[in-house]
């Protein structure tokens, strides 16, 4: 018996040790673009980042970012996102592709990572990948929770409808969107609807009916409409009540066919449409459905803003149905 119990806390050390390790991190860009120098500072910065992330997970405790070269962006949301799912790095060797963006800025995708809650058995295992960004001279920037490869695919066949600039710019604020539900951050998700936003929420109802004689119960799908200020307010609550919130967005895929994710209404060309299936499970509570997001991007560069959002069930009475297009399309609000 002792010698189990001896093994198991050398088997427990080693894992922990192992999260604890070095992390190494090779940026790579594309064969025939010029390297910028800061491209080797941006991977030793996140070098050291990743390492301290793994060394602060494995002694259960925060993220010491002092001799990291990182902004004050990218310390509070790495602190905001900690503070309910620290996570550690799913890899000692990361070799990825940088994007070396015209203003001289740089972007990694697919960090791995792995999600662990203090005291949850959600999470223990449950993989993300994260987003860092990076300076003109190769300091941290930016961090948040990466959309799914399948999610990116879908942007990418959005080429006639968006700009590459604008598949970036929906990608990034889908992407602070949903990392904003993870960490809590209700002043940045509430910044990000227009102060007349429409929010359209569904929940599935059965209604008793009598034929011939006999009570049968029909479920149908019943639509509550809320200001900005209640769904603020209710998200507050929800907030509150919940210790860990992990909400994740996959392109909708009806039977073997993707759907378009991206919509553009060609009357007003600042309107796209957004169309998502959402994962929402929390402490106290989980559901899964179709998400529309009615965003404008402002020709001028301004921030871009929501201004409908609109949630359906994809499961009445055991049976996945199909998107409502009356409440997840441009058409459906009268912007063609």
């Amino acid at each position: 018996m002792r010698r189990n119990i001896l093994l198991f806390f050398l088997t427990l050390i080693t894992i922990l040790t192992a999260r604890a390790g070095d992390v190494n991190v090779t940026l790579t860009t594309y064969e025939y673009e010029s390297r910028p120098a800061h491209v080797d500072v941006a991977a030793q910065n996140l070098a050291k980042l990743l390492t301290e992330i793994n060394r602060a997970q494995a002694a259960n405790r925060s993220v010491n970012t002092s001799g990291i070269a990182i902004d004050e962006l990218g310390k509070q949301t790495i602190d905001d996102i900690w503070k309910t799912s620290p996570f550690y790095v799913d890899d000692e060797e990361i070799v990825e592709r940088c994007w070396v963006f015209s203003n001289g800025e740089l972007m990694v995708s697919h960090i791995p990572l792995i999600i662990t809650p203090q005291g949850e058995d959600f999470g223990n295992g449950s993989y993300q990948e994260a987003v860092v960004e990076f300076d003109k001279r190769g300091r941290i920037s930016d961090f948040r929770f990466a959309l799914s490869a399948q999610m990116s695919e879908s942007m990418e066949r959005a080429g006639t409808i968006a700009t590459k600039e604008q598949q970036m710019i929906i990608l990034k604020n889908v992407e602070y969107f949903r990392t904003a539900y993870n960490r809590k951050d209700i002043d940045y998700i509430e910044r990000m609807f227009s102060d007349d936003a429409l929010i359209i929420t569904g929940r599935v109802v059965k209604k008793a009916t009598n034929l011939d004689g006999r009570i049968t119960q029909k479920s149908r799908v019943e639509y509550t409409k809320q200001s900005k200020e209640q769904y603020i307010a209710n998200l507050k609550k929800a907030f509150l009540r919940n210790k860990w919130i992990d909400v994740q967005f996959e392109p909708i895929q009806i039977g073997d066919t993707p759907e378009d994710v991206v919509s553009r209404s060609q009357k007003d060309p600042t309107k796209f449409g957004i169309r998502l299936r959402q994962t929402w499970r929390s402490s106290g509570y989980s559901d899964e459905g179709y998400l529309f997001l009615l965003w404008e991007i402002p020709e001028n560069g301004g921030d871009p803003i929501i201004h409908v959002r609109t949630w359906q069930p994809d499961i009445v009475d055991g049976i996945r149905v199909e998107p409502d297009p009356e409440t997840t399309t441009l058409a459906g609000f009268g912007i063609p």
